[in-house]
């Protein structure tokens, strides 16, 4: 699809915006709760579908259908409750109210990572509201978003108010940006694109909602559990192979345990069963296409080159296609490029630390604060660095 295709998908969302903002939230609230249920009735063939076309494992996927379809259920309870205020008023003879609105038709920009997930995150609050909605969804990923369409339509949500476009990714995002009848663009993926929809969104002065990149530090006091530490650094570094915003991209351990967690590390990530999604045991699928192995690779090479040291994996997988191995990759230091861009792959680079102070000052120097995590018993010490750590989301003793 191009720009003819997309001016008609929102013809169709602003037609629809008529009726659809003007039902209760009660009866929104049952539609999204009716697609909520066929969703979860179908989450075994959905799986399938993300496993098929993205290649996260089969449970994963099937873990990502339940996790996509709680944000319906929870925004289906919330259309219902979309309150305003009264606000005092400088003259007793006046009254001051704030009656909230839904904006119109919003675009949503969503990423491969994870299919479906993005598409219910940001559509399940827009239509709770009122809002219609036109989805472009990744052109890797375009069928689990046809599945989840279809399945709105089945739940009783009018034609016109969920509408997909995709294939020409620039032609399309123009068109949105340039129609009037767009209000809001909601974005996730990289910074470079998300910078690009921002500035063409300010031409008609659209509302915008952006996550972009990430850079996230995962640190590991002296004081940790270790076994809590290890296994919340697996989870937030090889979940979806590497692929999410909010995966740890710079591991730093404190220099009086770094000798023993690498050690444990390594052997850990050693274990990981990489291969076809539908195989039994498989934790790690392939990455998504040509270009992102190409990029781990440069990444590592970059690292090798500037004196850091392979614990654990390093090339491309014995399976061959867009299969990595889970790496680990130690005394990398924070001016390697592995430590100052995403690498959005299996690779977790290790950086030594001293002090507090130190882990701190190399985690907050960085231009991406999503997400952070960090590992330590002490009640103060979470108090202190999780205020301390310039970011959106910080995890405590949690991946």
């Amino acid at each position: 699809m191009g720009e003819k295709e997309t001016k008609d998908a929102i013809s169709s969302a602003y037609e629809a915006f008529g009726h659809w903002s003007k039902l209760t939230g009660s009866e929104r609230s049952n539609r999204l709760r009716s697609w909520y249920n066929l969703l979860m009735e179908h989450k075994e063939e959905l799986g399938e579908l993300i496993t098929l076309e993205q290649g996260k494992p089969l449970k994963e996927a099937i873990g990502e259908v339940g996790y996509g379809a709680s944000f319906l259920e929870f925004f289906a309870e919330e259309a219902k409750r979309v309150y305003g205020d009264i606000i005092p008023s400088t003259l007793p003879d006046r009254r001051v109210l704030v009656l909230k609105q839904p904006v119109g038709v919003v675009a949503a920009i969503t990423p491969w990572n994870f299919p479906l997930a993005m598409i219910t995150r940001k559509v399940g609050p827009a239509l709770a509201c009122g809002c219609t909605v036109v989805i472009k969804p990744s052109e890797f990923t375009p069928l689990t978003a046809l599945a989840a369409a279809e399945l709105a339509l089945q739940s009783g949500i009018p034609p016109g108010v969920l509408n997909v476009v995709m294939g020409d990714a620039p032609k399309i995002g123009d068109t949105l940006l340039e129609s009037t009848q767009v209000r809001k663009i909601t974005f996730t993926g990289s910074t470079a694109v998300g910078k690009k929809l921002m500035a063409g969104a300010a031409e008609t002065v659209k509302k915008v909602s952006l996550e972009l990149g990430g850079n996230a530090p995962c640190i590991v006091f002296d004081d940790a559990d270790l076994e809590v530490a290890l296994k919340g650094t697996l989870a937030t570094k090889f979940r979806n192979s590497g692929q999410t915003c909010v995966c740890a991209n710079r591991i730093l351990v404190q220099e009086g345990i770094y000798e023993k967690f690498t050690s444990a590390f390594s052997n850990a990530v050693k274990d990981l069963k990489v291969g076809n999604g539908f195989s039994e045991g498989v934790v790690q699928g392939p990455l998504i296409n040509e270009a992102a192995v190409q990029k781990v690779e440069s990444f590592v090479q970059d690292a090798i080159s500037k004196g850091a040291k392979v614990l654990a994996g390093g090339k491309r997988h014995s399976l061959g296609f867009t299969f990595y191995e889970p790496t680990i990759i130690g005394d990398v230091k924070n001016d390697m490029l592995i430590a100052r861009q995403e690498v959005f792959g299996p690779v977790a680079p290790i950086i030594r630390f001293k002090t507090e102070e130190e882990a701190i000052r190399i985690a907050n120097d960085t231009n991406a604060g999503l997400a952070a995590y960090f590992f330590t018993n002490s009640i103060k010490r979470s108090w202190r660095v999780s205020e301390a750590l310039e970011y959106g989301i910080v995890g405590v003793n949690e991946g």
